[in-house]
């Protein structure tokens, strides 16, 4: 069961200690201090305590699972053939998890994209689409089959197609963020 506390959404505690918020901010260093640009399979990339938030906040919300039985954190991190990111709810919201096929699609590495602002995934033009549909999402708890303009690390543009985007919530309800996942894309 995931556990939270805290009197700020950005400031819930998951039970392992991970500050919502700031999720990987002190995680994704080496025991050295350094940093590593790929996570190793006992940090938060593939924490069970994260991976269920995501698992259970979608079957909630979607009514069928995100995984088959038997996939668990660090299949989905490592092996998933689809994009699953998500963003915390600070007021500019911030990238707080992204599997390895969402690392190669954007283009960005670990550090990276859990650093970046998840508005930044989109130009400009598009935020305010993207920003409906993510307070679409706030209401209605998922939106199915979105189509959605983004933007790599390089600056290149590619259409996410066939997007679900949904709520992560505690077992209790308490908002910690949303996630999507897509498994196809194609260049604009």
């Amino acid at each position: 069961m995931l556990k939270v506390a805290g009197s700020h959404t950005s400031d819930l505690i998951l039970v392992l200690g991970v500050k919502v918020g700031g999720i990987m901010a002190r995680l994704n260093k080496s025991p050295n201090g350094s940093k590593d640009s790929q996570m190793s399979p006992d940090e938060p990339s593939t924490s069970q305590a994260f991976f269920e938030l995501l698992a259970q906040s979608f079957l909630r919300a979607v009514g069928r699972p995100l995984v088959e039985p038997g996939q668990g954190a660090e299949w989905l991190y490592l092996d998933a053939p689809f994009v699953v990111v998500a963003h915390n709810t600070e007021p500019d919201p911030r990238f707080i998890y992204a599997n390895l096929t969402a690392q190669r699609c954007f283009g960005y590495s670990w550090d990276e994209f859990t650093k970046l602002p998840s508005r930044l995934s989109a130009e400009a033009p598009d935020r305010l689409a993207r920003q409906a549909l993510l307070d679409a999402v706030a209401r209605q708890g998922f939106i199915a089959n979105y189509r959605g303009l983004r933007v790599r690390k390089s600056g290149a543009h590619f259409w996410m197609e066939d997007g679900l985007v949904w709520e992560l919530r505690s077992e209790a309800g308490i908002r910690l963020g949303q996630a999507a996942t897509f498994s196809s894309w194609t260049e604009a």
